[in-house]
């Protein structure tokens, strides 16, 4: 049971009267600045990675076999 148009547009509506323009401008704000800082956490742990020397990642493996 897919909703149509019209119920699509009876749920935005309602939606619009229960929240107002401006809560769901002010959340979709939020939600927008989350996405940035993921994508801002993803790109740093990447560079980090990125920038480990080859002596650093071949120690941390040694000790990880060690310690097993």
């Amino acid at each position: 049971m897919n909703p149509g148009p019209w119920g699509i547009l009876i749920i935005v509506i309602a939606v619009l009267l229960l929240f107002g323009r401006g809560k769901i401008a002010g959340m979709m704000g939020e939600v927008a600045s989350g996405i940035k800082a993921f994508q801002r956490g993803l790109s740093d742990n990447s560079k980090a990675v990125e920038e480990k020397p080859a002596d650093a990642v071949k120690s941390e493996s040694a000790e990880k076999s060690t310690d097993a």
